[in-house]
């Protein structure tokens, strides 16, 4: 069997750049609350597109940078990514069959979930009382995964990164 070989890696670091970038950028008072999880919709993507080259390792230490960029509990982020990469693998074979609004759905849940854990984790520590308004960032992300897999999908096509 010939492997092909990887190309154009640089544009999956950058994106999760990207992603870095929007998740700390400054937003309005009243849109701080519904902030998209660019760095999860976009390792999804790469996790869906390319299992071979991006995991649970990748999604680990792109969280621990996530968390020196947030203050947070070192580790919170990269437990939260990683569980999302994890469930994102674990259905890999069904959501790439699945039409997109399908996969929005799948997503809505994934991300739900860890939502709901970072909510445990932040009420463990007691940085955040807990509230119902967890939901607001996985429901804007999954109405954002259709145009997020369009435009990655068009630069990994554009680019041939493999």
């Amino acid at each position: 069997m010939v492997q092909a070989k990887a190309r154009n890696g640089w544009m999956i670091w950058a994106s999760l750049l990207l992603g870095l970038l929007l998740s700390v950028a400054p937003l309005p008072q009243f849109m701080e609350i519904g902030r998209p999880l660019w760095l999860a919709l976009f390792l999804s993507y790469w996790v869906l597109a390319l299992p071979h080259r991006i995991g649970m390792i990748t999604a680990w230490s792109v969280g621990l940078i996530e968390d020196v960029l947030y203050g947070s509990l070192l580790g919170q982020n990269a437990l939260i990514l990683t569980l999302i990469v994890f469930l994102v693998l674990s259905l890999q074979r069904r959501l790439q069959m699945f039409p997109m609004w399908q996969q929005s759905l799948v997503l809505l849940v994934v991300f739900g979930i860890a939502q709901l854990v970072q909510l445990w984790l932040n009420a463990l520590t007691g940085n955040r009382p807990p509230t119902l308004a967890f939901v607001l960032p996985a429901l804007i992300s999954a109405l954002l995964w259709p145009w997020v897999f369009a435009i990655l999908r068009w630069l990994q096509l554009r680019f041939g990164v493999r």
